[in-house]
């Protein structure tokens, strides 16, 4: 028993005959409507279908989304073409790159909630449609300014991946299957950033910077059709109220949603409404999303200050060609690369999901005074390269942790808009040493998640309501 291709695709509300005679509860009327929910071996629901289409998925979205994370630094790359076009500082150059992450702060305020109320497979597609126009207007830019209003307005559509995807693991993926897949999909939004510099390097040299621009245009449009034609809708919100909406139709008896028989639906889609404006109350009311949010944002600021940071490093001060001072970019994918080699290893050996090892964060610190005091022109090269193995080690620890903390939640990434500013104003060592000092100050974030995130999350409301609605959906 399978739902057929196009309705999976296009048509939420569809039914066969399994479920037009499926002995839902109730009695059809209004003061007691049978209430529709998942059954047993259910062909629409997105946890019952094969393991081959739920990895299919996961790595659709985790190919979009290394497309978006590759868009972010593969804008350094070509840096000198676009300051001698546009005859701009280094400084304003780096305010694209800082548009572009700003972007990121600013869509899933509204890509996470609207994906709660209108599913995640519209607001995905229309959000990676415009992300995708909007990368390959940036090749047509015809100023400076242009080019800026371009990346942010890229940024923040682009930026969907990133808040809907984990909705959607968490939609296919039960919680004891989930962790490999969290890991699979945590690796696009890394790798991207470390490869970006590589490949923009290389393709800007050869062909200039709108190749580059025009390149990652292209991956978009691949992943918007793959996106139309292969992702089906998968909230499970959404889905048993169209099922709802279509049985109504059909048999001309009222039929609702489980959550929406006690009103529990209508308040809580009221919740989804009023968490638009604003989007701060998850924060002031989730703890553990407060602290991990700012933990994140630090961290992510310190990615990208590293990309703004190498170029100066390596190709001004060290005289790289851009090609080359693109290759800087490998230590951090090979610290990225191997947490995750270790990390899918111990998710494949374990019986359950295990806590990860803490201690490994402090290698993003580590890394960092690493960096910060071996990245002078007088010291070997592959010094300060290697100091990139272990922040991007530890770094992939953060945030596939954090991946699977908060699967649920969208989570509001913030970059530092200064740090250009803070590059040339303080010099490259104590420059580096900012985000060094932050991140040994956050240290205690992972521990206290380990040994107290449990307790925590009991007296937070929103992750207490989520465990009971979950609950819900699921009782037979």
């Amino acid at each position: 028993m399978s739902t057929p291709y196009w309705p999976l695709l296009f048509d939420y509300g569809w039914v066969d005959e399994h479920i037009l005679n499926y002995p839902f509860p109730g009695s059809g009327t209004l003061e007691d409507p049978y209430t529709v929910g998942w059954t047993k071996n259910d062909p629409r629901d997105p946890m019952q279908f094969s393991q081959a289409a739920r990895w299919g998925w996961t790595a659709l979205i985790s190919l979009a989304t290394f497309a978006v994370a590759l868009a972010t630094s593969a804008y350094t790359a070509p840096s000198t073409q676009v300051m001698a076009l546009f005859s701009v500082s280094e400084l304003v150059f780096e305010l694209g790159l800082s548009a572009f992450i700003l972007g990121f702060a600013v869509g899933p305020v509204v890509w996470g909630p609207l994906s709660e109320l209108h599913g995640r497979r519209s607001i995905f597609l229309s959000t990676y449609f415009a992300f995708t126009l909007l990368t390959a207007g940036c090749a047509l830019a015809p100023n400076m300014e242009g080019l800026i209003i371009m990346r942010f307005l890229a940024g923040a559509f682009g930026s969907s991946p990133l808040t809907i995807a984990g909705g959607i693991l968490a939609d296919i993926w039960p919680n004891q299957e989930r962790g490999l897949a969290m890991i699979f999909f945590s690796s696009a939004p890394l790798f991207g950033p470390a490869l970006g510099p590589i490949i923009g390097g290389f393709l800007g040299q050869e062909g200039g910077w709108k190749w580059v621009q025009g390149l990652l245009a292209v991956l978009g449009g691949v992943c918007c059709l793959a996106i139309t034609i292969l992702l089906p809708e998968t909230f499970a919100l959404v889905l048993p109220a169209r099922r709802a909406e279509s049985l109504t139709q059909s048999k001309g008896r009222v039929y609702v949603s489980r959550l929406a028989k006690g009103g529990q639906e209508k308040a809580l889609l009221a919740k989804i409404r009023g968490a638009l404006f604003p989007p701060w109350v998850l924060l002031a009311y989730e703890p553990i999303v407060l602290l991990l949010t700012i933990y994140m944002a630090i961290l992510y600021g310190t990615l990208y200050l590293f990309f703004a940071a190498f170029p100066i490093v390596y190709q001004e001060h060290r005289g790289w060609s851009q090609s080359i001072g693109g290759l800087s970019f490998l230590g951090l994918a090979i610290g990225i690369a191997t947490d995750i080699i270790v990390a899918m290893q111990i998710t494949i050996r374990s019986t359950h999901r295990s806590k990860p090892d803490d201690e490994r964060c402090v290698a993003i610190s580590i890394g960092l005074f690493w960096f910060a005091w071996t990245n002078s022109p007088s010291l070997h090269w592959l010094i300060s390269i290697a100091a990139q193995v272990p922040f991007g080690f530890g770094f992939v620890l953060v945030y596939i942790s954090i991946q699977n903390y908060l699967v649920d939640a969208y989570t509001i990434y913030s970059a530092s808009v200064l740090a250009a500013n803070a590059m040339l104003s303080l010099g490259i060592h104590w420059a580096s040493c900012i985000p060094a000092f932050l991140a040994l100050a956050c240290l205690p974030f992972p521990f206290l998640f380990y040994h107290y995130g449990e307790r925590i999350r009991q007296k937070c409301r929103f992750a207490a309501e989520v465990v009971m609605y979950s609950q819900q959906l699921r009782d037979h």
